[in-house]
């Protein structure tokens, strides 16, 4: 095995789906030393999430879309990391990047990260660049009943057969809104659970007032009707401008109440018909992760990273690609991952990108911006959603704070911004930190969704940050090629 000189450049990509793991080919391709940082135990994020090796997977292609481009990127890290110049971490928690403006390293940044699915323990990467590929995470709206058992994203229901070859139930609804529905479903119903209903609070017709958007990625439209055709097949019922208004059981869920939108996003008086169902998969759509590009100081354009047209962030040696720079999907990811590490090795030194390899990139990238733009603008939840929230629905799970008391700190206590309501309330002050109840809150409140400013991008032990202060942190090289700490 040959090894990367030490001197050679050194990036640190933190996130291995698709943008980390196109990021991480293209730098390492072109001479920089590349250490891939990632919390799963296997590349491929939540896109490409794979089954474990025990599970004997006889055709785990069947259950993804784009099953050669995961291939490649695979082959591709796998010959990199066998040539010395990409070391992958796997079950690294990144919580904290640190930037070291002063002394000797100037510019230079430590990324901070536990290890282990329960972590104990510490490490650190020692870098010139930093290229953020963190992902999203789903947004679910808070409605009577959404705590119940049986109630799961629709995201975490494909991540259960993805990775773990077993589907939530035996009946489930699909609902909410967003293109992340229909594969969810075709997939549950595909793997034998009966799916009673795909429930779309948005209306087919705004497709058609989007032709050109459409036209200019028939490549996803196919897709789709790939999907819907497989749906047809499965006999599943599709409930187009509807919305999920209750899940219903005692000790977990038995059914769940839906009913029809009026063209304001008013559920319609006397079109409520109740599902026998014990599984709801329900979504809203996505969220950018920011944590780490917000306490690196990285400048947001609303809930998202900002980018220039190399993917740099405005803080030096950052840089950011995928779903953490806006939501728009693994093409748009992989496009953006690509630009960002060719970027990343060109300014560390990896010579200039050829023109016209950035031409197609970049138009790419355009082309498939607009069509995330104008999947984002069908896929809206529905306007007055907040109506259908009861008083007693629990809206932050965490510190079980109600709507009830959610809307009375904005009204008679007069908070006029999130952070007030939590510090009134504790919604938000929880595990997760706001990232599940912030949405509800916000749309409860009217209040505008702010940047979080959290110190640390996910919960850390005292006694990792005690022997942080106390000792010097075990720090990870890029030498060896295992996956594990040197």
């Amino acid at each position: 095995m040959t090894e990367r000189s030490l001197a050679t450049p050194h990036l640190a990509v933190i996130g291995a789906g698709p943008a980390g793991l196109a990021a991480t080919v293209a730098a390492a391709a072109h001479g920089v030393r590349v250490t891939l940082i990632d919390a799963a135990p296997q590349a491929g994020g939540q896109f490409y999430r794979q089954p474990a090796a025990g599970l004997r997977a006889g055709r785990p292609q069947a259950l993804h879309h784009d099953w050669r481009t995961w291939e490649r990127l695979r082959d591709a890290l796998a010959a990199h990391m066998k040539a010395g110049a990409v070391r992958h971490l796997t079950d690294h928690h990144v919580w904290f990047v640190e930037r070291r403006p002063e002394g000797p390293e100037s510019g230079r940044f430590t990324v901070h990260a536990l290890l282990g699915p329960e972590p104990k323990d510490a490490a650190a990467v020692d870098a010139d660049a930093v290229l953020l590929a963190t992902g999203g995470y789903e947004k679910v709206l808070p409605f009577p009943g959404w705590t119940l058992p049986g109630v799961v994203t629709a995201g975490g229901a494909q991540a259960m057969l993805k990775g773990a070859l077993v589907v939530p139930g035996r009946t489930a609804v699909v609902a909410g809104t967003g293109p992340l529905l229909l594969p969810v479903a075709a997939g549950l119903a595909a793997a034998g659970m009966r799916v009673a209903a795909l429930v779309e609070s948005a209306a087919p017709r705004a497709f058609l007032r989007r032709t050109g958007a459409l036209a200019a990625e028939p490549g996803k439209v196919a897709e789709g009707a790939g999907y819907v055709a497989r749906l047809l097949r499965h006999r599943v019922r599709t409930l187009a401008r509807h919305t999920v208004v209750e899940a219903h059981g005692d000790e977990r869920l038995e059914a769940v109440t839906v009913a029809a939108l009026d063209g304001d996003g008013r559920v319609r008086p006397g079109t409520g018909r109740r599902i026998p169902c014990d599984t709801l998969a329900v979504g809203h759509g996505m969220l950018a992760h920011t944590d780490l590009a917000e306490t690196l100081g990285c400048r947001l354009d609303g809930p998202a990273v900002h980018v220039d047209d190399e993917q740099r962030t405005d803080v030096p040696g950052v840089w950011a690609a995928g779903e953490a720079t806006g939501i728009g999907g693994s093409g748009l990811a992989l496009a953006e991952g690509h630009i960002a590490g060719r970027s990343a090795a060109a300014r560390l030194g990896g010579g200039e990108p050829d023109p016209r390899e950035w031409a197609r990139a970049a138009k790419s990238r355009a082309r498939l911006r607009e069509f995330a733009a104008m999947l984002d603008s069908v896929y809206a939840p529905p306007a007055h959603w907040t109506e259908q929230v009861r008083d007693d629905t629990v809206v932050c799970r965490c510190e079980e704070v109600t709507a009830d008391a959610i809307r009375g700190a904005a009204g008679e206590l007069g908070a006029g911004d999130l952070r007030t309501v939590k510090l009134l309330t504790r919604a938000g002050m929880g595990w997760c930190q706001g990232r599940v109840c912030a949405p509800g809150v916000a749309g409860l409140t009217g209040c505008e969704p702010t940047p979080s400013r959290r110190p640390f991008a996910r919960p850390v032990p005292l006694g990792v940050l005690a022997r942080e202060h106390a000792r010097p942190t075990h720090r990870e090289h890029t030498h060896p090629t295992d996956g594990g700490p040197s």
